[in-house]
Formats: C-alpha cells, sequence, structure tokens
C-alpha cells in the first residue's frame, strides 16, 4: 500500500546524507521516524518564512552525537501539494548554525526536473 504523502529526496538531500553518513552511521536509522511521520501527513518542525512555497525546519536527534534534538540535524523540506514533500537539505547542527532563507528559496528554484515532477 502507498503512503497517503509521497516523500521524495531532492539529488541534494541524498548527496548531505552521503557525506553525513561518512561521520554519523545511523543517520538512515535516524532519519526513518521522521520520514515515517511525513508518509502519515504530520509535519514536523517549524514554518520557515519562504516566499511562495511552504518550508519546515525540522529538528531530529543524532545517536551518533548523543546530544539530543539541539545539537542533532536539521531537515528543511518542502510540501510541495498536499501529497508530496521533497526533502530539500540536511545538515548537522554541529556544522553550521543556520541556514538563510535565501539558501532555502535557491534550493527550491535549483530542483532538477526529475526532483520537481
Amino acid at each position: 500500500m502507498k503512503p497517503p504523502v509521497e516523500v521524495v529526496p531532492s539529488s541534494l538531500f541524498i548527496q548531505r546524507v552521503k557525506q553525513l553518513r561518512k561521520r554519523y552511521r545511523h543517520i538512515r536509522e535516524d532519519l526513518r521516524p521522521f520520514i515515517e511521520q511525513l508518509e502519515q501527513g504530520q509535519t514536523p518542525g517549524d514554518r520557515v518564512r519562504a516566499k511562495n512555497h511552504i518550508v519546515y525546519k525540522a529538528r531530529l536527534p543524532n545517536r551518533d552525537a548523543q546530544r539530543g534534538k539541539s545539537g542533532g540535524y536539521r531537515v528543511i523540506y518542502y510540501i510541495q501539494t498536499g501529497n508530496r514533500i521533497i526533502l530539500l537539505t540536511i545538515y548537522a547542527k554541529s556544522d553550521r548554525v543556520d541556514i538563510g532563507l535565501d539558501e532555502i528559496q535557491a534550493i527550491i528554484t535549483d530542483l532538477p526536473e526529475e526532483d520537481a515532477k
């Protein structure tokens, strides 16, 4: 049975997960409950004030860093339609303080055609 909401990782998101996996080997397991929440229609995280887009930033725990959500991952996702969410990017809070609205907008604008379908 197909989940009610389709969650699609962008190519940038996949690339970032691969990079982070070199240091945090449990990243995929850490992401699984979050993706399941999205597939069930939940929108965890805080809404970001992006122009013309519904974008959220969620805080996820990183079991490899053992600092809870505050020292964990940040996932930026975009609700493209009522039943399709695109995972835009992910970063470790220890690597980066925050992501700016301009950068989020640029990521959405630069989505490859196959990600945006």
